[in-house]
């Protein structure tokens, strides 16, 4: 059961006006200033958590920070104030979020799981604020486990990211050359009313390989590039794509995966039946399963055009309900090899284009990188109402920076921190009035 605890009792009181009070000594008091200052400043109390804040340019909604593969959760002021804190029976995996009709959405992790590569999940729950469950889905099991991300769409159905394992004989007689088990990605969707899977796609349906002409899925990659090279990522553990992050497009009716060992970003059609998903026709785009449009890492598919902007990714961030860049997707970049993270907003062509030998990646419209900001794992970005950017560095914190990269907020969560992503929501936020904020 999932336990909600309320912190401080007038959040709005929290978050828009000022910490007269209840600071303790590591507290620091600051009089808000720049360049339109209140003419009747208040002191500031910040946690000193926080690093850096300025008052005119920070955004002061809340941020959900959620701990991976921890059994905690908490909504944050600006001022680095816990105002809520959530905390579970399971250890998250990774996933959690307030939805908008206020319930919590959130993928936990199964014990005794027998597929348990980093960011295994398992079981993922609807809750109220009560603790009750009112919905639970568990998948984990010798040849399949829920992992990493979890989405609600719009029909009321949740779309789930799974391992799926594939038999080392079988898989070599597919074209693997990979040593041992397989385990590819798959998304199901759930309908929540009835446990049934109602659509499915497997990465498998649509592997290349171009190592054995005498085995199936032979083919130059180069010149295929809406499949997938079974052999780009061969690994002794079998985790060969590891995709980590999804999020779906109700107006194009398509899917964006993270696939973090590729370094790169699918886009998968959603318009197709689960027969034609298997298949490289059918669907709005009449690709079927096979990939719309892909970025991020051109080399996966054997294209020398194009640049290389993934170095590792996680949470394709569709950027929606008005903010800047709507339409837009954010990435954050882990930046394994260079050694320091990026944040990218990409504009999505208008027309999906994906030709061999040809530069296919989409326009940068805006990124922001900071030798201080690397986090290997996890880690994500979401544009704020104002324009701002709020950063998730997974193994630090989180920093909001301006349109023109001025950094206006930056928490420190500490040794041993180790957050999945950071959600935004506003003070105001009808989803969050049963909190009684």
């Amino acid at each position: 059961m999932m336990k909600f605890t309320p912190i401080l009792k007038y959040v709005a009181l929290i978050v828009l006006c000022a910490f007269t009070s209840c600071a303790d000594d590591d507290s620091n008091i600051i009089t808000p200033s720049g360049e339109n200052p209140n003419p009747d400043p208040t002191p500031v109390t910040l946690a000193p958590e926080v690093e850096v804040y300025n008052a005119d340019k920070v955004h002061n909604n809340l941020t959900l920070a959620v701990n991976a593969g921890k059994t905690s959760a908490a909504l944050l002021s600006k001022t680095g104030q816990e105002v809520h804190e959530f905390t579970f029976d399971e250890p998250l995996g990774n996933d959690f979020e307030i939805l908008p009709n206020g319930k919590l959405l959130g993928l936990f992790k199964a014990p005794n799981a027998q597929i348990n590569f980093g960011g295994y999940g398992g079981i993922v729950k609807i809750m109220n604020l009560n603790g009750e469950v009112e919905w639970e889905y568990t998948l984990s099991n010798d040849n399949f486990i829920l992992h990493h991300d979890v989405e609600m769409l719009p029909n009321g159905n949740v779309l789930l990211l799974v391992w799926e394992r594939i038999l080392e004989a079988d898989a070599a007689a597919q074209g693997s050359a990979n040593p041992g088990d397989i385990y590819p990605e798959t998304l199901m969707e759930i309908n929540t009313t009835t446990n049934s899977v109602v659509w499915q796609w497997r990465s498998y349906d649509h592997i290349i390989q171009d190592d054995d002409p005498t085995l199936p899925n032979y083919g130059i990659v180069a010149d295929n590039p809406h499949k997938i090279n079974v052999n780009y990522n061969p690994i002794a553990n079998g985790d060969i794509m590891h995709a980590n992050g999804l999020d779906y497009d109700e107006t194009k009716d398509i899917i964006y995966l993270s696939v973090n060992f590729f370094s790169e970003v699918w886009v998968i059609d959603h318009s197709t039946t689960t027969a034609e998903a298997a298949t490289g026709t059918g669907g709005n785009y009449g690709k079927g399963g096979d990939l719309v449009y892909r970025f991020g890492n051109p080399r996966a598919y054997d294209n020398m055009m194009g640049e290389v902007r993934g170095d590792r990714n996680h949470y394709p961030n569709l950027l929606e309900d008005g903010v800047q860049g709507e339409g837009n997707i954010l990435l954050y970049v882990n930046g394994f090899a260079a050694g320091f993270s990026t944040v990218y907003e990409l504009e999505m062509p208008a027309t999906f284009s994906l030709l061999p030998n040809t530069d296919n990646e989409p326009t940068v419209v805006w990124s922001y990188e900071n030798m201080d900001i690397f986090s290997s794992k996890i880690s994500g970005a979401e544009r704020l109402d104002n324009g701002n950017t709020l950063i998730c560095e997974g193994d630090f914190g989180f920093w909001e920076v301006t349109p023109e990269k001025e950094i206006v907020w930056k928490y420190n969560g500490g040794e041993g921190s180790f957050f999945w992503r950071a959600y935004d929501y506003e003070v105001d936020d009808p989803n969050l009035a049963s909190f009684g904020l």
